[in-house]
């Protein structure tokens, strides 16, 4: 099937993702599929305890089983042993970071302790039972508010206080703010811990090559790049010996961003065995080895005039970061420099402590801390709203940053460090299209009516703004092969973005050439030298704009060296349908294929002409001076089942911004994982440990998922406000659809059951909770009632 295009452009079409057909008939390659001569299979050992000592690690009895091939301890890894480098340092992180195997301490339930090579998984996994480790108990701090308390037991004894970081930074005069305030309202305001949950688990299968001296990885990682980097650093090798690929990768969410331990195990292993190791991750162990996020406690204060306008704000906030920080305290920084979000906040203070505790660590899952961030100010305008008797529609119409006011600088610092800055937008818009959509007035009929029958209908409304298009750059090629075809490389690996569309889309527009023509080649550090990944929603943005930045070149050379063929001047000639002619004689042509032979150097005798460099390609590396700022306004209407404390999303109605839309069908896929995603931050999900950090949700009999009857059909509209920030004016949208959905419920809740004086200040909000409330009425943390009004 071809894509027509009347307009000779590809960008903003909804086209349908090329990656689909092969997916839905079984024809992807995921790493579980990978199946090399020689292969062998790794299980890991991993802790029972969440904190301890390893007094001895006894493994002949393992080693003796049939069919093992070796078992393997932190003391058998050589240079393996050092920890995993930190990614995302921090001026103010006191650094912890794991290692491939436990070094002599277990700091939390699911830390690897030894592994096992076999020939198959199960004689694997038998042998791991085999192993017997003497542990010596230590004290552990399981939840974060103790753990940041004097005394309480320290995780690592570098740092005796638990305190990962103590990041502060403010705006205006705080002080003055809450001196001239009409009002001060407080909240303490809880975040559930949770987890990403892809489909795949994590996979990875690592084979060297003793002849060429080549490691090759393929993981489910989603930075190739930056994997290949710590590798050779870790392990000793050249760069260029070191190859990881991202096949296809089912669903990513933020935790396969990190460099994980057994990541390290296998290619240390694999370097010693000289054959190729595979370990595929179960859902069991997926729940304590794989990173969770979210955890945070807020102690926040608002200050406004009588009128509702903000005056000023001050938030403190401890952030779980689990036992180490393999990715800093990222987080905890976006949780920091989104609370103000779309509204003028003109005097700010904001503090948070970062935690250790024997548990998971804690790194950044679609979000990464925006939701939390988004929460609180939501919350605080809800209680400004219902403290005033004032209609929270309107508070927050009073304090919307206006479309005059870009770029508008927040006075705050990004992760980064950069000034936080937004680019464009039109927030107003965005609660304009909103409100188009939805009747309010006719709701509100609607809901006196439902309360006299004794239904509970509700309605949040709450805006937001997210940093997208994180730098420094990403690496794409453009290439004409020599038949013709295009193919665009690049280390951004997928997990379901659809970049082999939409960076088709970009090339074919900028190249001129048709879009059946353009293939993508990802996730592979040996496609190209340099580049990063798919995460914080930045691909789009970076390269995105790469692609486009080197089709643009290699537009440029294949108009000098037709000019060459044809005889005439650069300036005559255009590119169309994948052939360069001349302007006003079509018959005068020469398609791009043609040239990528003459260029190459296939032709002999044939000479270049002059100032052509060998090759029919070119390569962008766009770097971003600063992140876009994506934006939207998210509706929920709800009805509290009060038998059974469950909330039914009647309609979800969504206006986004991510600037120029490259494809509408993509970006709006990504909208509705993103909203799925938050329905279950809000009602469902929540990763709960016990005293001895023993996790107690270990499984999907305990930690809920959204499943179809929670989704409602979800209403997307989108306001393209471009960005300056880069050449295609377009912002991220992988994570939007996320972050302001627990805000958004909870308010729909709280609306609906006001006739019963409910209050919410903790996500999620599981029915169990929301009944226990219901039926007694009584005080509980996070969910209280005042007698029926």
């Amino acid at each position: 099937m071809r894509h027509e295009s009347p307009d000779d452009t590809y960008i903003g079409k909804p086209l349908r993702r090329v990656e689909d057909r092969r997916l839905l008939t079984g024809k992807g390659l995921f790493v579980a599929d990978l199946r090399l001569p020689g292969m062998l299979h790794v299980a890991v050992l991993r802790s029972s305890h969440a904190h301890a000592r390893i007094r001895k690690v006894e493994v002949d009895a393992a080693r003796a089983m049939p069919g093992v091939v070796g078992v393997f301890t932190y003391d058998d890894l050589g240079p393996a042993r050092q920890p995993i480098p930190l990614v995302v340092p921090h001026p103010e992180l006191k650094a912890i970071t794991w290692s491939a195997l436990a070094p002599g301490e277990v700091n939390y339930v699911g830390e690897g302790v030894a592994a096992v090579v076999a020939v198959d998984r199960y004689l694997a996994e038998d042998a791991l039972a085999a192993i017997e480790i003497d542990y010596d108990p230590l004290p552990i701090a399981a939840h974060f508010e103790a753990a940041a308390q004097p005394g309480a037991p320290a995780v690592h004894p570098e740092v005796p206080d638990n305190i990962a970081a103590r990041v502060a930074q403010s705006t205006g005069d705080v002080t003055c703010a809450f001196q001239e305030a009409a009002h001060v309202f407080r909240e303490e305001l809880r975040i559930h811990r949770g987890a990403g949950m892809p489909m795949e688990c994590r996979a990875t299968v690592a084979r060297y090559e003793p002849l060429t001296g080549e490691l090759r990885l393929w993981s489910t990682t989603q930075t190739p790049h930056t994997l290949a980097r710590v590798l050779a650093e870790l392990l000793g090798l050249p760069l260029a010996r070191v190859r990881v690929t991202a096949p296809d990768v089912g669903g990513g969410f933020g935790p396969k961003v990190l460099i994980y331990p057994d990541e390290v195990l296998l290619a240390a292993l694999s370097l010693r065995l000289g054959q190729p190791l595979k370990y595929v991750e179960d859902r069991r162990e997926h729940f304590v080895a794989t990173s969770h996020e979210r955890d945070q406690v807020h102690q926040a204060e608002i200050a406004v005039r009588a009128d509702g306008t903000i005056l000023g704000l001050r938030v403190h906030f401890l952030h779980d970061v689990g036992a180490f920080v393999p990715r800093g305290i990222v987080p905890a920084l976006l949780t920091a420099s989104t609370i103000p979000g779309p509204y003028h906040v003109p005097s700010y203070e904001v503090e948070f402590r970062a935690v250790y505790t024997n548990t998971t660590p804690s790194t950044p899952m679609r979000g990464s801390g925006r939701p939390q961030g988004i929460y609180v100010m939501e919350r605080m305008m809800d209680r400004v709203a219902r403290e005033l008797g004032l209609d929270p529609i309107e508070v927050r119409r009073r304090n919307l940053v206006q479309p005059g006011e870009f770029p508008y600088n927040t006075g705050l610092l990004s992760r980064d460090g950069s000034p936080r800055r937004y680019d464009s937008g039109n927030y107003p818009e965005l609660l304009r299209q909103a409100l188009e959509r939805v009747d309010v007035a006719a709701f509100r009929a609607e809901q006196r009516q439902a309360w006299s029958a004794g239904r509970y209908l509700g309605l949040g409304l709450v805006l937001y703004v997210e940093d997208t298009g994180l730098g420094p750059y990403e690496g794409v090629t453009v290439r004409v092969e020599p038949n013709g075809r295009v193919v665009v490389l690049t280390g951004a690996a997928p997990e379901g973005q659809g970049h082999q569309t939409f960076l088709a889309q970009v090339v074919a527009d900028g190249l001129g050439v048709a879009f059946e023509d353009v293939q993508v080649l990802t996730g592979d550090s040996g496609l190209i030298p340099y580049g990063f990944g798919t995460y914080a929603a930045r691909v789009a943005v970076t390269a995105g704009s790469s692609a486009h930045l080197a089709a643009a070149e290699l537009r440029q050379k294949a108009l000098r060296v037709a000019a060459h063929v044809l005889e005439a001047a650069p300036q005559d000639l255009e590119v169309s349908a994948g052939r360069v002619r001349v302007k006003g004689a079509p018959d005068r042509s020469v398609t791009l294929g043609e040239l990528a032979r003459l260029a190459i150097g296939t032709r002999v005798g044939y000479n270049l002409p002059a100032g052509i460099e060998p090759g029919f390609e070119a390569s962008g590396y766009f770097r971003p001076d600063q992140s876009t700022y994506a934006a939207g306004c998210h509706v929920a209407l709800v009805e509290v089942e009060p038998e059974c404390g469950l909330v039914r999303i009647q309609r979800y109605v969504v206006v986004h911004d991510s600037g120029r839309v490259i494809n509408p069908l993509i970006v709006e896929g990504q909208v509705h994982g993103g909203v799925a995603h938050g329905l279950g931050n809000a009602l469902l999900e929540e990763l709960v440990y016990d005293e001895a950090g023993q996790l107690l949700t270990g499984s999907f009999m305990d930690y809920l998922l959204p499943t179809a009857p929670l989704m409602p059909a979800i209403e997307l509209a989108h306001v393209e406000t471009l960005s300056p920030a880069n050449p295609l004016g377009v912002k991220g949208a992988g994570e939007g659809g996320t972050l302001p959905v627990p805000a958004a419920v909870a308010q729909a809740v709280e609306d609906a059951l006001s006739p019963l004086g409910v209050h919410l200040t903790r996500a999620p909000i599981s029915p169990t909770r929301l009944r226990e409330l219901m039926v007694r009425f009584g005080p509980e943390p996070g969910l209280t009632a005042d007698s029926r009004r």
